[in-house]
């Protein structure tokens, strides 16, 4: 078993020291020593929960209230990612020696989605989001939406790697926006588990957090389209592809009805928000409602009421509505709460979007090689390869084709190839980053020796 990535005491102090940026402040040192802070909290959380060990990341969180704050944080980097990146595409004069700060920025947001889902399982962590749920349920909504508005199309999700090199400004740019396209999807399906726990714990939600799933985003609605269209399975060359643990994996005709785990979360949460007693007081099964529900009908198959049994109670209720007419929605006085972290992030920055990319120009995204290179040394810290490892189950991706791979780079032991031609084909791109990562490896084993 692989040791841990933090000590308890090491993890309360990162816990417990954990803060909100301004957006200006995006990419900062001290933001970018939180992102280190948050990325190993992550790590450790998934090996406690893969382990069946005690969660103490998830106790640490809810002790010190600091589950709003990652919610604020995951916000911001959305809203940076709307709103500044942009700016920076069309910056003429902005050419960065390297990409990966700002690919860092984007990958922020994945990281706290990520920590979330592993510990949001837990009822006491809905709880301790207290009204800041009710912005993560506008979060997941808005990333669930975009996700089934994008599966009309018929472009291939391109593989997520970082990137850095000696690039013209427009390229690097454009592949850094593509890549930040290909993460978004991974971010979206981690959204949809989060809503998913957001779900399970209806009874722990603010009073107006059951009228924002079910009357103002309409997500049984959402999720019948999700169904439907399955965003996380595709046909490519005539053969089925489904998507998951980080990865598209080929279908065999005998596995094609299988369940995976992204459509048992879809059908979990429709399963709460329409059986649930209080979810069918107050939702409205109007004709257009009922005519989206009853869809399911079609899809309930008895192959996927024996992987997830409960179903056949969602299968009756489907036939009960079929042939009824529900009664009106109970109308009682609800004072409606409003999500106030993306409008307070949007107001208090509004017409400084410029601003804010020049500042960072200056200030974070254009750093010095000295710079780089002490940046670099932190990532070697932080992504410790080994214990990355023991969290990924399958075999690594190749850095170019994104085949399974097999040989490492014997220079910065960072990225791997499947064959010798992808690796020479690759270099130019990773070049920069081997330097670095090799310079910060070669410092870190210095220091250990010197070390008593």
């Amino acid at each position: 078993m692989e040791g841990p990535v933090l000590l308890y005491g090491e993890a309360e102090g990162m816990v417990r020291n954990l803060q909100t940026f301004p957006l200006r402040e995006t990419g900062s040192r001290g933001w970018f020593k939180q992102h280190e802070y948050i990325e190993k909290l992550n790590m450790q959380a998934i090996l406690n929960a893969s382990a069946s060990q005690e969660e103490f990341i998830k106790e640490l969180l809810v002790t010190y209230g600091k589950i709003p704050v990652l919610i604020y944080e995951l916000i911001c980097v959305e809203v940076w990612k709307q709103k500044v990146f942009p700016v920076f595409c069309q910056l003429q004069d902005f050419k960065p020696k390297s990409t990966f700060p700002m690919y860092m920025v984007m990958h922020h947001e994945a990281t706290i989605i990520n920590l979330l889902e592993t510990v949001f399982y837990h009822k006491e962590l809905c709880e301790s989001a207290e009204d800041t749920v009710l912005d993560l349920i506008d979060y997941c909504h808005r990333k669930l939406t975009l996700l089934v508005a994008q599966t009309t199309s018929t472009e291939t999700p391109k593989q997520d790697s970082p990137i850095t090199g000696d690039l013209n400004s427009t390229s690097s740019l454009q592949e850094l926006q593509e890549q930040a396209e290909a993460l978004e999807f991974e971010i979206a399906l981690k959204a949809m588990s989060v809503l998913r726990y957001i779900t399970d714990n209806i009874d722990s939600l603010p009073l107006s957090g059951l009228n924002r799933l079910l009357t103002t985003h309409n997500v049984p609605c959402l999720l019948v389209q999700m169904v439907e269209h399955c965003p996380w399975s595709r046909y490519e060359k005539g053969q089925l592809k489904k998507y998951d643990n980080g990865r598209w994996h080929l279908v065999l005709p005998k596995d094609r009805l299988k369940m995976t785990k992204l459509d048992g979360q879809v059908w979990i949460a429709l399963y709460n928000l329409l059986l649930r007693p209080e979810c069918q007081e107050k939702y409205n099964f109007n004709n257009f409602n009922k005519g989206q529900l009853l869809k399911l009908r079609g899809c309930l198959t008895d192959v996927l009421i024996d992987q997830l049994p409960i179903l056949v109670e969602l299968q009756r209720f489907l036939s009960h509505l079929s042939i009824s007419e529900p009664a009106s929605p109970k109308k009682d006085l609800v004072l409606e709460q409003i999500p106030e972290i993306w409008d307070h992030i949007v107001r208090e920055n509004f017409g400084k979007w410029k601003a804010i990319a020049k500042h960072q120009v200056k200030q974070v995204f254009n750093p010095s090689e000295e710079d780089l290179r002490h940046q670099a040394n932190q990532w070697a810290e932080t992504y410790n390869l080994n214990v990355m490892e023991s969290l990924v189950q399958e075999k690594p991706k190749c850095g170019l084709c994104g085949s399974e791979a097999a040989k490492r780079c014997s220079r910065c032991h960072n990225e791997w190839y499947c064959k010798r031609e992808c690796q020479v084909k690759h270099w130019q791109k990773h070049k920069k980053a081997c330097e670095l990562m090799a310079d910060a490896r070669k410092k870190q084993k210095e220091e250990l020796q010197m070390k008593p």
